[in-house]
């Protein structure tokens, strides 16, 4: 019978690792590897799953913060490092897990990015983030005029102080954008295995820092140079505007890629925007509303008249009821429903990137007024989350 225990110590957490990576088809990690991941590993959040004395399954959740529609910050589990041991799959591990981890986390909602997109949604997690891949002919940019502000390079000391403050102070500028641990930090500020080659540029206005870009250069074997963005936030349009100057200004750069918002109006900065490409539009954010009342009412919402929403939530069913959703909030109420919805596609329309009226079109709920609660969710800003775990 399976059990689900939560880990307390370095060599549990190093199994947990392991039996993780193995899922994913990796080796487990070097010393050298583990001495970055162990300062990600936080007391209580690491859950396992055991036949016996066996580590059969693996999950674990991060806890910050996240912004919703209408600026609101809300406590929120990153939930991540999720497997199965290979010759334990399709027995009910990740059930047992999903369904333990669920029921006792302490923040009202919970996202994850999932490596196949069949798996969660049984769990209550929902579609509702996407983020498009940005290729950028470097050789072809040219964005006119001059900067407003100055850019400074900051080394691996300064930035493993510095960058940590300027994203709690701005990088949390949209719907979906989550806050970021110390373990976060420890590995993405990492010099030891994969940072040698990163760039840390801080942008500065009149008002002091108030931007910064990280990125890569990689080289092929044709001497052709490749920039990779691997982080990049900013305080205003000026601050983003004289990063990318900087970055496509570079010498010995033939093309840029970065991840980028639906709504990123990068396009149009350029002279040409056709020196803009997207590659792809991928599934970002899997939302999972644990505490349906209070993220309901953690949002605001467009002008529409009022719409009765019945959820049902099979995994965890203190949420199923039927809320009245407005423009002055949203409540629980005895009523009869205009639409009913599972947890998951509730989780997809929260932040607005998913419409009622879609879901509706492919079948997948039922009921009426699609129009009106298209009009309550909808959110002026496109979701992301720059963040990845």
């Amino acid at each position: 019978m399976t059990e689900i225990r939560v880990l307390t110590d370095e060599a549990q957490y190093r199994a947990h690792s392991t039996l993780f990576r193995r899922a994913m088809h990796w080796g487990p990690p070097t010393d050298e590897q583990w001495s970055v991941v162990l300062p990600s590993y936080e007391p209580g959040r690491v859950l396992a799953a055991f036949e016996g004395d066996e580590m059969v399954g693996t999950t674990q959740s991060f806890g910050g913060t996240m912004v919703v529609p209408g600026g609101g910050v809300v406590p929120h589990a990153a939930v991540s490092r999720v497997g199965v041991r290979a010759d334990y799959t399709r027995r009910g591990v990740l059930s047992a897990l999903m369904r333990e981890q669920l029921s006792t986390l302490p923040e009202p909602v919970a996202t994850l990015r999932a490596s196949e997109g069949r798996i969660y949604g049984r769990f209550g997690y929902g579609l509702a983030g996407r983020v498009r891949f940005l290729r950028i002919d470097a050789r072809k940019a040219v964005i006119p005029g001059s900067p407003t502000g100055r850019v400074r390079m900051v080394d691996p000391d300064t930035s493993d102080k510095l960058l940590p403050e300027l994203h709690a102070e701005f990088g949390l500028d949209r719907p979906g954008q989550i806050s970021r641990w110390p373990g976060w930090w420890a590995r993405a500020l990492d010099r030891k295995t994969e940072a040698e080659n990163r760039v840390m540029i801080v942008h500065s206005g009149p008002d002091g820092d108030d931007g910064y870009v990280c990125y890569k250069v990689s080289e092929d074997k044709d001497f052709k140079h490749y920039m990779e963005v691997e982080d990049f936030a900013w305080a205003n349009a000026d601050a983003w505007r004289d990063l990318w100057i900087y970055l496509t200004r570079l010498d010995l750069i033939d093309e840029i890629t970065v991840d980028a918002a639906l709504d990123d109006p990068l396009h149009w900065l350029f002279e040409d925007p056709r020196v803009v490409y997207t590659k792809d539009v991928y599934d970002q954010i899997w939302l999972r509303l644990v505490d349906v009342p209070r993220m309901l009412a953690a949002r605001t919402y467009g002008s529409a008249d009022s719409v009765v929403v019945e959820v049902r939530d099979k995994l965890l069913p203190a949420n199923d009821g039927c809320y009245r959703v407005s423009p002055d909030g949203a409540e629980r109420v005895e009523a009869q429903p205009d639409i009913t919805i599972p947890a998951d596609l509730l989780g997809a329309v929260y932040l607005g990137d998913t419409r009622f009226s879609d879901l509706a079109a492919a079948k997948r709920i039922e009921g009426s007024r699609f129009g009106e609660a298209d009009a309550l969710f909808a959110d002026s800003v496109a979701p992301l989350c720059s963040t990845f775990f």
